[in-house]
């Protein structure tokens, strides 16, 4: 586990731990439509992060309501930041497909810049910038092709105390040779670069630094991971930084605001102590402003700053702090992630993990296509089902495996592991209306298959 770690009018810690397995949290999720930025949709909520097991596994502490209600509902971001060239594609294909099976979008936290957090109790990263660029381009082959937003690199940019005029000119350009290969990877990719908070350097200074960076191939910038600056401050801060990006000849670039826990006080950089911070504006999409693309919960509420705790450890005080007297959030509900619990019915657009056939069905019946993430030793599929000019009522997809075995499937039920694999409307997907589509997915060992399979009505 990592952390960010503590320096004067910085940001606080942040867990970066990967995390595998648990048990989904049966509640509400905020849901975010498009309004004025340059993002659409709804973000993903990751099941097996830390605060929704803590929930799982205390159903009866008094706390577990709260906590489970206003933070574990919410879509966090996923940090990456452990040095494993050799299992980071096969990490983020994981996380990438499962978000793209829910038709929702993640958030990736990259973390993993040489000399991060100038040696303090961050230390680490890639032991040089040769092997980070390595990592990146590992990490970047497992992004799939939907939409999906980096946070690059945080404190890379604001703090470069540590680094003398040619580190910094390497790093400048390790962060653009980084932001260019994530982008040919998955040009859906939206990439925001460092831009530190109101409160740290000047909005000039800022942008002064991003250009140097190449934010010029990326999308924009990221501000108050974990900080407690308010919205609006940020908000004015990040014009400001987009005015001077204008007037550098750098134009079309956006702001992503960290709201995790800036809805009370801000001040100290600590929050372990703090029982005046509550959680900010919930996740969303939906920010109203043309400048800003998105509200995230880049930090997750609860993990510790390393004052009174362990920094990034899940501490079930601090989240309920922070959560306690909060606004509830949104009521609307958009269908849970899989393969956790399915929703209860049927989505009513076609999901955008495989785009429609070009030429679907052009009689009754249904056709199936396949996409397919695959890394050494395994891979994740996510299969599009399109009804030919009729209502189906149930399918059958059938593929074949070249090689290993079915080890996880959601919104449908499978029949065998290996070889040919059939897999079978679940309750709320069997029905599809006449050139509309559903999805499914599954993970598996070897080879993956093919990306066409055979599709039958029951």
């Amino acid at each position: 586990m990592a952390i960010l770690s503590s320096l004067r009018r910085r940001s606080a810690a942040v867990s970066v731990a990967a995390i595998a397995g648990a048990t989904a949290v049966g509640v509400c999720l905020a849901v975010s439509s498009a309004s004025a930025g340059t993002l659409s949709g709804s973000l993903y909520r990751d099941p097996s992060s830390a605060v929704v097991r803590w929930v799982a596994a205390n159903p009866g502490d008094s706390r577990a309501a709260v906590i489970r209600d206003k933070i574990a509902s919410q879509p966090q971001a996923r940090w990456f930041a452990n040095f494993n060239p050799s299992t980071v594609q096969s990490e983020v294909s994981g996380f990438i497909g499962t978000a793209n099976a829910a038709q929702q979008i993640p958030v990736l936290a990259v973390y993993e810049i040489t000399n991060r957090d100038c040696g303090g109790a961050s230390a680490g990263g890639a032991p040089d910038l040769n092997q980070y660029q390595t990592w990146v381009s590992n990490f970047a082959r497992g992004l799939g092709s939907q939409t999906v937003i980096i946070i690059l690199e945080t404190d890379s940019l604001a703090l470069l105390t540590c680094l003398n005029s040619g580190e910094i000119n390497a790093r400048n350009q390790a962060i653009s040779t980084a932001t260019r290969t994530i982008k040919s990877g998955n040009p859906n990719a939206k990439v925001y670069l460092d831009g530190g908070h109101s409160t740290w350097n000047s909005a000039g200074e800022t942008a002064n630094r991003l250009r140097a960076a190449g934010v010029q191939y990326a999308d924009g910038f990221f501000t108050n991971v974990s900080n407690y600056n308010s919205t609006s401050n940020e908000a004015n801060f990040g014009r400001a930084v987009i005015s001077a990006l204008n007037g550098m000849g750098v134009s079309g670039k956006r702001q992503v605001i960290d709201t995790s826990r800036n809805g009370g006080a801000s001040g100290d950089w600590c929050g372990d102590d703090n029982t005046d911070r509550r959680i900010g504006q919930y996740p969303t999409t939906n920010t109203g402003d043309g400048n800003i693309d998105a509200y995230l919960w880049v930090k997750p509420p609860g993990e510790a700053d390393g004052c009174r705790y362990t920094a990034g450890s899940f501490q079930p005080d601090l989240a309920f702090s922070l959560a306690n007297g909060a606004p509830n959030p949104p009521t609307t509900t958009p269908p849970t992630t899989p393969p956790t619990t399915p929703p209860t019915t049927p989505p009513t657009t076609p999901p955008p993990t495989t785009p429609p056939p070009t030429t679907p069905p052009a009689g009754d019946g249904c056709y199936a296509s396949v996409a397919v993430n695959q890394w050494a030793g395994g891979f994740t599929a996510s299969v599009t089902v399109t009804a030919g000019k009729s209502d189906i009522n149930g399918w059958t997809v059938t593929v074949a495996l070249p090689s290993g075995a079915v080890t996880s499937t959601w919104s449908a039920q499978a029949s065998g592991t290996s070889g040919t694999v059939g897999f079978t409307n679940v309750s709320y997907n069997g029905r599809v209306l006449g050139r509309q589509s559903t999805s499914f997915g599954f993970q598996g060992t070897g080879t993956g298959p093919s990306t066409t399979a055979t599709c039958a009505t029951s």
